[in-house]
């Protein structure tokens, strides 16, 4: 039963992951964004990891994607949506997306190794936040640190840059 919701989480946010990147409306992109972000939160919970999928939504859902439409309906992109980057490359695209994902399948469906791994037993305290905590401030702290300050770096790139030359 549980692999049947996952196959379902993630066919469904792999078609809006599609629809990101197929939808001429940056809107909808957005909307279809969202959708995405809800199924990986799904996606989360199947893992038996709540907190992170709490974190999903509150985070990513919830303020990350209110910004990205602020930004949206702030710029003037309709003439950006009107002019193709590359004349056929929706095709080009399509065409790659349906390789890779039957390579995927093929590797999904056919790999002996799948039969062997034993399904995991979750324990009482795996994906709690203690664990999640003591993980990213031993041994991932490095990566931590570097991923905020690329952060930093982003935030005075986009302040720079919105900055008119007023002073």
């Amino acid at each position: 039963m549980e692999q049947a919701f996952f196959l379902l989480f993630a066919s469904i946010a792999v078609a809006s992951a599609c629809g990101v990147v197929l939808l001429k409306n940056p809107v909808h992109s957005a909307v279809a964004l969202i959708a995405c972000f809800i199924q990986i939160a799904a996606l989360y919970i199947l893992l038996h990891s709540p907190f992170l999928a709490a974190v999903q939504l509150f985070v990513y859902v919830g303020a990350i994607m209110v910004l990205f439409i602020f930004v949206i309906m702030m710029l003037e992109i309709r003439q950006a949506t009107l002019e193709r980057f590359l004349p056929g490359s929706k095709y080009i695209s399509l065409a790659f997306s349906v390789v890779l994902g039957s390579a995927m399948l093929w590797l999904l469906f056919s790999s002996p190794l799948l039969s062997q791994i034993p399904p995991p037993t979750p324990s009482a305290t795996q994906g709690s936040v203690s664990e999640l905590g003591q993980a990213l401030f031993t041994q991932y702290l490095l990566p931590f640190e570097v991923v905020s300050i690329v952060l930093l770096v982003a935030l005075v790139g986009a302040i720079f840059m919105t900055h008119k030359g007023n002073g």
